[in-house]
């Protein structure tokens, strides 16, 4: 696979990447692409480059050129394991306090006991597939260059391809910033680069901030992009941009040693004023909040507050990643548990510590709260045989201690599972949604940001209004908004979304003893680690084949 790696950094060709028979990401993309294996039999008019990007989409959701398996896009790993989104999730939330898995698959106890190297195949495959995605955006934006999109298409099918090209561009520059949050630094190629096997440079993590940063920033005022919410269901566009300058700039501080809370608040308060709204409506089976995460969610009420949805299809995208592993993998062998989500089967792999339980009862502060009345935490707390599953894990690898969260449903609003005898899931993947982007706001502003701090509490109150399904009792006042809080309510409200180690690590949390989970640092009673575990390694196999990388301090 390294080699491979290198190789696709620089030029991933027509043959590599964009190879046959990947399914469409995209519920409203309805594309099955089809390549030959040179780029001029494949950017031949607008269909042809509308196929790629679905597969630059499907990047995040699929793993290969035959469904969930078959032909996978890298080597070295499990393909049903690689899938983008499954390792990125892995990453941040089996890394904390949010969730366990009793597999025993090479590298994944590695997770949650924090004793990862160099040489942890998982941290290989997640580097990799991010790369990967890299190198795939590259060869599309150098294919959509001006140049090559005029001799190639009218001038009607160039001004969509340009749009298509920025979309790309959005993608790499998400992907890049995946990689500065999780390895700090790492190797850098974009498509100015020469297609040969020239081996990548290294780039900082402040280099590769100011690159994403830029790159945002074009994008969230460049003409061909599109305007919030114009783009079309499962597209990116103006918000999304914004949206990511925000996360960027609260962490800025973490990635750079500069502070830049005002511009997180600002990137913030332009996708909250663009339209989005809350999902307000609950339905037969689900509450208010819970309509996010079921396999209607690509319509009203969630799409109005979902900005950029990764896509999934139970006939067209088919993955053992993504949220068939979120439904799946959290599963138990009972059969009213599989009703519940709208499979026939459980994998039986992925539950919470009791943190995450604790965090919806005791959320400090004087503010009550329980798992009751606040609707975003639901838990299975049976066993196979009907019998209490006990809250604190004394086996990690016991898959029937600990409470399964029951988040990610495929079923949709009238209760109609989806999976079928497939037992996929078409739960959309929330990458970016609007009470996100309103806690980043309050937190921004919290930490000193420029901003209205009685605007902050309303925001927090109207996603707590929600969660508690506009009861009483949901409301903070502005002297509980403390920051320990905001995180608190980014655990309750975000959970499992693939945000918690981030946020613990912006906290000072994720490492040290200042807050511990239950085998955290691979002891029952949990314990500070090494702080470069803050992030990941370059992987061993990538450093021998590039000498221009480093590795990271500590490992």
């Amino acid at each position: 696979m390294n080699h491979t790696l290198i190789r696709s950094l620089v030029a991933v060709t027509a043959g590599l990447a964009l190879t046959t028979g990947t399914t469409s990401c995209m519920k409203e993309l309805d594309q099955e692409p089809r390549f030959e294996v040179t780029p001029d039999k494949v950017y031949v008019d607008l269909n042809g480059y509308q196929q790629v990007l679905a597969k630059l989409y499907g990047g995040f959701a699929v793993t290969g050129q035959q469904g969930p398996a078959g032909q996978g896009d890298i080597n070295g790993i499990d393909e049903g394991t690689s899938d983008y989104l499954r390792q990125y999730w892995s990453a941040q939330e089996v890394t904390t306090d949010e969730a366990t898995i009793v597999w025993n698959d090479p590298g994944i106890r590695d997770w949650h006991n924090m004793n990862w190297d160099s040489s942890n195949p998982l941290i290989r495959g997640l580097y990799s597939r991010i790369y990967f995605e890299i190198a795939a955006c590259n060869e599309f934006i150098r294919e959509a260059s001006d140049e090559k999109l005029s001799s190639r298409l009218s001038a009607a099918d160039v001004t969509a391809a340009r749009r298509f090209r920025a979309e790309a561009r959005f993608l790499r520059a998400v992907s890049y910033m995946h990689a500065l949050d999780l390895f700090g630094n790492g190797p850098f190629v974009t498509e100015a680069n020469a297609v040969g096997f020239e081996r990548p440079v290294y780039a900082t993590r402040q280099q590769l901030f100011e690159y994403v940063e830029k790159e945002l920033t074009a994008l969230s005022t460049d003409a061909d992009f599109a305007e919030p919410r114009a783009g079309g269901y499962g597209h990116v566009d103006k918000a999304a941009a914004w949206a990511m300058l925000s996360r960027l700039y609260l962490n800025a501080q973490v990635y750079t040693g500069t502070a830049r809370y005002t511009d997180a608040a600002t990137q913030a308060k332009k996708v909250i004023d663009a339209g989005y709204s809350l999902a307000k409506t609950a339905s037969s089976n689900a509450s208010q909040y819970g309509r996010l995460f079921l396999a209607d969610n690509n319509t009203t009420p969630a799409r109005n507050e979902i900005i950029w949805p990764v896509v999934f299809d139970v006939n067209n995208t088919q993955s053992y990643g993504g949220t068939t592993f979120l439904v799946n993998g959290a599963t138990g062998s009972a059969s009213n548990w599989q009703r519940r989500v709208g499979m026939t089967t459980g994998w039986g792999g992925v539950r919470a510590t009791k943190n995450l339980f604790n965090l919806f009862q005791t959320p400090g502060g004087g503010i009550t709260s329980d798992t009751t009345r606040d609707t975003r935490g639901r838990f299975w707390v049976k066993k196979a045989d009907g019998s209490n599953r006990p809250l604190e894990i004394a086996n990690l690898y016991e898959f029937e201690e600990g409470y399964g969260v029951v988040k990610f449903r495929n079923v949709n609003s009238a209760d109609v599972a989806q999976g079928g005898s497939q037992n996929f899931s078409s739960v959309d993947f929330p990458m970016i949604r609007l009470a996100e982007v309103m806690l980043t706001y309050a937190e921004a502003v919290k930490r000193g940001g420029t901003g209205d701090l009685n605007l902050a509490l309303t925001y927090v109150n109207q996603i707590r209004a929600r969660a508690f399904n506009d009861q009483p009792g949901s409301a903070i006042t502005a002297a509980q908004m403390t920051e320990q809080f905001l995180l608190d309510e980014r655990g309750r409200e975000l959970h499992w979304e693939g945000y918690r180690r981030t946020d613990l690590v912006r906290f000072n949390q994720f490492t040290t003893s200042t807050y511990v989970w239950p085998f955290k640092g691979g002891v029952a009673a949990g314990r500070g680690v090494e702080s470069f575990r803050n992030i990941f390694p370059i992987p061993a196999a990538d450093l021998s084949v590039n000498q221009n990388l480093k590795q990271n301090p500590g490992y």
